[in-house]
């Protein structure tokens, strides 16, 4: 008699499809002109954070030891630290939206995300002990420069730090939903927003007056943060798409629930997701929408293997 199988959690077939994915090449794969803009920006910030080092040295083994300490010149090499720093991790954070890195290994995804914080740990708590314990320095004077670095580090850290990091895995959901619900890798967004949509004809977009369009790595390149999660009832009511292929989309992409609000989909007996019906409604008349932009170059288009799961 075959032993019965426990029910496997939505967690374990997650990992499941990634790993699937990832072996038949339906994951995201950053364009080679995308690895190629990341390294550029990658070596900069480097060569910023090195500078910032550099200047820690420099407070440490010179302005620490004058005597007397010049306050002022100290205060000033603790804000140069702070904005080479912060450079270099701002740079590093716009080429990881370029060319991110996989969840898969938890380590390299830690640490590629958040090496600006890494870096800024290095290039301020030496400093900062040293000060408090330089006896050049009177209970004033400690304060004032250790405090004027603490606030500094805790600046540049927050900056610096990266809040919702990307993901390979999340761009292949995100382009897998785009091209199964649209037949295309292309959605639309403006220059001050933080999401995308997959089609110009939603209320958010209405309100703009310069719509931009690209493929869903062009978008993340140009800062948006990730799919709105309300793309399903977008979809139904200000898209045309029907709630049927909504409903196969759902059905069809492998973790697509990260993509969207809990209002906008229900769990049905199988553990599939499905359109929750509340989100299904008349939809409006649509509104004069100004003309999309495109955002594609020759060499921006989506990579091979970002092609829609099977």
């Amino acid at each position: 008699m075959a032993e019965k199988k426990s029910p496997r959690s939505r967690a374990e077939r997650g990992a499941e499809i990634a790993e699937h994915e990832t072996v038949a090449g339906g994951a995201f794969q950053a364009s080679p002109e995308a690895e190629s803009a990341a390294l550029r920006l990658r070596i900069v910030a480097a060569l910023l954070w090195a500078v910032a080092i550099a200047g820690e040295v420099v407070a440490i083994l010179w302005v620490l030891r004058q005597d007397p300490i010049k306050m002022w010149l100290l205060i000033v090499m603790i804000v140069v630290i702070g904005a080479f720093a912060v450079g270099g991790s701002l740079l590093w954070k716009k080429a990881n939206r370029l060319d991110p890195a996989s969840e898969k290994d938890k380590v390299r995804f830690f640490v590629q995300n958040q090496l600006g914080v890494i870096i800024t740990v290095i290039a301020f708590l030496p400093l900062i002990v040293l000060i408090f314990l330089n006896k050049d320095l009177d209970g004033k004077q400690k304060g004032i420069a250790g405090g004027v670095a603490i606030v500094v580090a805790v600046l540049v850290g927050a900056a610096s730090a990266d809040w919702n990091p990307p993901s390979v895995e999340q761009y292949s959901v995100e382009t897998n939903v785009v091209q199964q619900l649209t037949g295309e890798n292309e959605v639309y967004y403006t220059k001050g927003g933080s999401v995308f949509h997959v089609c110009a004809d939603v209320p958010d977009l209405r309100r703009s007056k310069q719509i931009s369009a690209g493929t869903v790595e062009q978008a993340h390149a140009d800062g948006k943060d990730r799919l709105t999660k309300k793309w399903v009832s977008e979809a139904i009511n200000n898209c045309g798409i029907p709630a049927a292929k909504v409903d196969q989309v759902l059905g069809d992409v492998d973790d697509v629930t990260t993509t969207l609000d809990e209002d906008q989909f229900t769990t049905g007996a199988d553990g599939k997701p499905a359109v929750n019906a509340e989100v299904e409604r008349s939809a409006p008349a649509p509104a004069s929408t100004p003309r999309a932009t495109s955002s594609r170059t020759p060499s921006t288009g989506p990579a091979a293997s970002s092609r829609p799961a099977a």
